[in-house]
């Protein structure tokens, strides 16, 4: 596995905890479709949350928020969607986060929580 995508997995997995932490159940990690990935899903109270995660080592390349555009927001939704049909999961409401971990190996992880980004 590349030195990347092992950044990535360490972060999904900070960010899992992390949500633990706020209270929320993680029903589903690194789900694949056709039409791409969800890193994480999670329930808060009754709200179905899609959780994309974005993990950088420093920000010589940016925020991790930054790397979060239209186009991603839209494919998040109709992997939303994919998913609870999959899962026969019928959510009254649903919502998409995004967390940031920002990790150079060495001090503390940041993370950073957007709640309901688009």
């Amino acid at each position: 596995m590349k030195a990347k995508d092992l950044l990535g997995r360490h972060g999904e997995k900070l960010a899992a905890g992390f949500l633990e932490t706020q209270g929320m159940r993680i029903m589903d990690r690194n789900w694949r479709c056709p039409q791409g990935e969800i890193d994480i899903v999670a329930l808060d109270g009754d709200t179905l949350v899609i959780a994309e995660v974005k993990t950088r080592r420093n920000l010589e390349y940016g925020h991790p928020f930054e790397a979060i555009g239209a186009a991603k927001l839209a494919r998040l939704h109709r992997l939303a969607l994919s998913w609870c049909r999959d899962h026969e999961v019928r959510a009254a409401r649903r919502r998409v986060d995004v967390v940031g971990v920002i990790d150079d190996g060495v001090g503390e992880p940041q993370l950073e929580h957007l709640r309901g980004v688009g």
